[in-house]
């Protein structure tokens, strides 16, 4: 399960459409666990509408960030966008994301005229979707 606050996801609707036609992407963090707190927009290196990356200094960038405030957070996992496609993780996702560990992948399909989401757990090239609570704030 993926916790996050309507304003987190009003953030990656928003970033998701400026980012349009190329792919947009970033980074959930909060505190160890489910809970995202914030999202962290990043440049997509790969300039595409097909695929994402993030680059190693934003990664280094968002982690000092959470040392310097101090709060104990920690980088939860990623969020991307589908700009043709449904938000279900591609072949593409699915290899990368053995390099990033047990992380939430959250996916923003903007494929219908209403943008949607859903997030997934994948482990050993197996895809788990997980629901995600919408909360209040």
């Amino acid at each position: 399960m993926l916790q996050i606050q309507r304003q987190q996801w009003l953030e990656m609707v928003g970033h998701s459409l400026d980012c349009a036609p190329e792919e947009a992407c970033g980074l959930l963090t909060g505190p160890p666990g489910d809970t995202v707190t914030s999202f962290w927009p990043c440049p997509n290196t790969d300039r595409s509408a097909r695929t994402y990356a993030i680059d190693g200094r934003d990664l280094l960038r968002v982690e000092r960030a959470l040392e310097t405030e101090g709060k104990g957070g920690e980088i939860l996992g990623v969020m991307h966008s589908h700009t043709h496609t449904d938000a279900y993780p591609s072949p593409t996702d699915v290899e990368r994301a053995a390099l990033l560990g047990d992380w939430h992948f959250f996916i923003v399909s903007l494929r219908h005229p209403d943008p949607q989401a859903r997030s997934y757990r994948i482990t050993e090239g197996r895809v788990t979707e997980e629901p995600i609570v919408l909360g209040p704030g």
